[in-house]
């Protein structure tokens, strides 16, 4: 059996657990396949209409259908090329026994597995750092080697990211913190007719949201009810995101997660960074273009993995493509602040 061919790959990568993904989970949970190279996408903004009065003798009055603009975008490719070279099977893996335990064919078909669920995990987490900026901007910015920086504006109100300063930024013990939180969120439903209540705290702006003296005497009054922040955060589903509890019907999260770019570490969250949306509001999509490989059929897919051999030197490769863009459907159901 050829552990490198097309069929092979592809079972190995169905069977490959899917990595965690705190914002693209949380937002942006639907998919969308392309069958073109193009990506074709909407996006709409409610607006909080009433139906109109008239005479029972009158003929009733036309409401236009709200509107709704669709856009077009052709991705940048994700493109991760592995190496492997002759003497890797006869390598000690890492976890193996000192001497070896496996054949040369085995620490090749182990191997492969292995660098199918690093490529997989860094796709995931390329688009968890596209999900952060649309989240936080409302835009997304493409660019790479052979292709222009593009910008894809998804028409967010700009006042939905703000920079607090002065005498209003949350260091400041004169600020109620809980006001700001249902200011903003009232001010989301106006604009996108949804109720925004999942409030993700980078920590250093935790660690200044649970010190506030309007949230601690918050938490004394309610003390007793189901209104409870926990000082001690619960890990559920994602190692790298917490849930700290609730505050009235605001949900209130921790989310720390780094990446590696251009071998410089980056937050996927910015310090100080507040993000308030609604979870299904926002009607996140995750869109992929068709893969404009021979091999892969041209097919509509998440990705396509596929490996070839150089004879001289013995090198084989392995590629993972993709052609990812992360859409909100609902651009003004989030809302991003630097809050010091």
């Amino acid at each position: 059996m050829d552990i490198f061919s097309t069929h092979v790959l592809t079972k190995v990568v169905e069977n490959l657990k899917t990595p965690p993904s705190f914002l693209l989970d949380m937002f942006f949970s639907q998919e969308l396949r392309s069958d073109t190279e193009e990506i074709y996408f909407d996006t709409q903004e409610s607006k909080p209409r009433i139906s109109p009065f008239v005479s029972p003798l009158m003929p009733g009055k036309v409401v236009e259908h709200e509107g709704y603009q669709t856009k077009s975008f052709k991705p940048a490719y994700v493109k991760d090329k592995r190496r492997f070279t002759p003497d890797m099977p006869f390598k000690r893996m890492a976890g193996e026994r000192i001497g070896g335990e496996l054949t040369p064919a085995q620490r090749l078909e182990k191997a492969v597995a292995v660098t199918l669920s690093n490529q997989l995990d860094c796709l995931t987490r390329r688009e968890e750092v596209m999900a952060s900026e649309v989240l936080r901007t409302g835009k997304i910015t493409v660019a790479g080697d052979g292709y222009p920086s593009v910008t894809v504006d998804f028409g967010r109100d700009a006042s939905f990211t703000k920079v607090l300063a002065g005498e209003n930024t949350w260091d400041k013990e004169s600020v109620n913190i809980l006001d700001n939180l249902e200011d903003w969120a009232g001010t989301i439903q106006s604009k996108s007719g949804v109720v925004a209540n999942t409030v993700i705290l980078e920590p250093s702006a935790w660690k200044i949201f649970r010190n506030n003296p309007f949230v601690q005497k918050y938490l004394d009054y309610r003390r007793g009810t189901n209104n409870t922040l926990n000082i001690d955060p619960v890990i559920l589903g994602n190692e790298k995101a917490r849930f700290v509890g609730n505050i009235g019907d605001f949900e209130v999260w921790v989310y720390n997660d780094v990446y590696i770019e251009n071998d410089t570490e980056k937050k996927i969250l910015p310090e100080n960074t507040v993000l308030l949306g609604s979870r299904s509001g926002v009607e996140g999509v995750r869109c992929y273009g068709a893969i404009k490989d021979e091999q892969a059929a041209f097919q509509s897919t998440r990705y396509f993995s596929k490996s070839w051999l150089e004879n001289d030197p013995a090198v084989r490769w392995m590629l993972l493509q993709s052609a990812p863009l992360i859409v909100p459907y609902r651009p003004n159901a989030t809302m991003c602040v630097t809050i010091k």
